[in-house]
């Protein structure tokens, strides 16, 4: 559906995307992971044509973007884009008629859209008396309004509560089962672990990894995470050591990489005679594998040192 060919894009010099190569499969979600400057609005920028590439070349089912039909193409930007003094409706249905939607088409459309974002009921509003969730969903249903086959979702459950946030996902779900491709940027990686059938992790414009969670888990020389709280971390680092356990500090706790899980009470015994105020073990997740492949790309030691940042960066 969509390929980057060793694409890059330098401002005044200074590259933003460097060499960036990947594909989306029709009909996949695939998400994009990055601290900020990692280069994924600039990403977006090129498919939308906002920014053309340095070097490199970006197709879309297998032509020039400059050459493809613009309806192919959905985007609901992270800034909010409709007019705020209209109502839900009404910006639909300028959007839909900007795409060449008929009137009555137009309107059975803006129908739908508006149901599939849960704004039926808020049709007649101005934009203006929206809350800030529902002017996200509202973002939505307007890159929705022309039936894009491919759909760009940039951070799109930014300010929803939770339950609009599972109300999206399941959205994004259902028109992943109709056929839609969907490219997904964000900084839930929990949303990520969802929603996408492959995840890129970006870092200074580079694509350091990329792959299915299955995937993406064979990267990190463990199978589970054990998670502790002690009074002697030095001496329950050392115990580690002993079992070929190597230690990572994961937002400020304590953690060990294990080949395999292990019932509690087993690792329990291994650390005797050291007690703990808490233990959890549990298989590695995204959040592992992402602090793992840009820290090592970053050049920081491993393991993590108890003074680096413990956060994933966010925007």
């Amino acid at each position: 559906m969509l390929q980057f060919e060793q694409v890059s894009y330098a401002i005044a010099g200074i590259s933003v995307v460097r060499e960036l190569s990947f594909q989306l499969a029709a009909g996949e979600v695939y998400g994009l992971l990055g601290p900020n400057g990692a280069g994924k609005t600039t990403i977006i920028n090129l498919i939308s044509q906002l920014r053309r590439p340095t070097n490199g070349q970006i197709t879309l089912r297998g032509r020039p973007l400059a050459a493809t039909d613009k309806r192919w193409l959905g985007i609901a930007p992270q800034e909010n884009l409709f007019y705020r003094s209209l109502s839900c409706r009404e910006n639909l249905t300028f959007f839909g008629t900007i795409y060449g939607l008929e009137r009555r088409a137009c309107r059975q459309r803006a129908d739908w859209c508006l149901a599939a974002v849960n704004l039926a009921a808020k049709a007649s509003m101005s934009v203006e008396k929206l809350s800030g969730g529902m002017q996200r969903r509202l973002n939505l249903a307007i890159a929705l309004m022309h039936e894009p086959q491919l759909l760009i979702l940039d951070e799109p459950t930014t300010g929803l509560d939770i339950e609009s946030r599972y109300d999206l996902w399941q959205l994004i779900q259902t028109l992943r089962r109709d056929g839609m491709t969907i490219l997904l940027t964000t900084h839930l990686l929990d949303e990520a672990e969802k929603l996408c059938d492959r995840i890129g992790i970006l870092n200074q414009g580079q694509l350091l990894e990329e792959g299915s969670l299955t995937e993406l888990r064979r990267l990190i020389p463990a199978q589970a995470i054990l998670t502790v709280s002690t009074s002697d971390d030095p001496q329950a680092i050392a115990i580690a050591e002993t079992l070929h356990w190597q230690h990572r500090w994961y937002g400020g706790k304590l953690a060990f990489l294990l080949p395999q899980p292990l019932p509690l009470d087993i690792i329990i015994d291994k650390f005797q005679p050291l007690t703990f105020q808490s233990l959890t073990c549990h298989l590695v997740d995204l959040e592992h594998i992402y602090l793992e492949v840009t820290r090592q790309a970053n050049g920081n030691p491993l393991p993590f040192s108890q003074s680096e940042p413990r956060s994933i960066p966010q925007r």
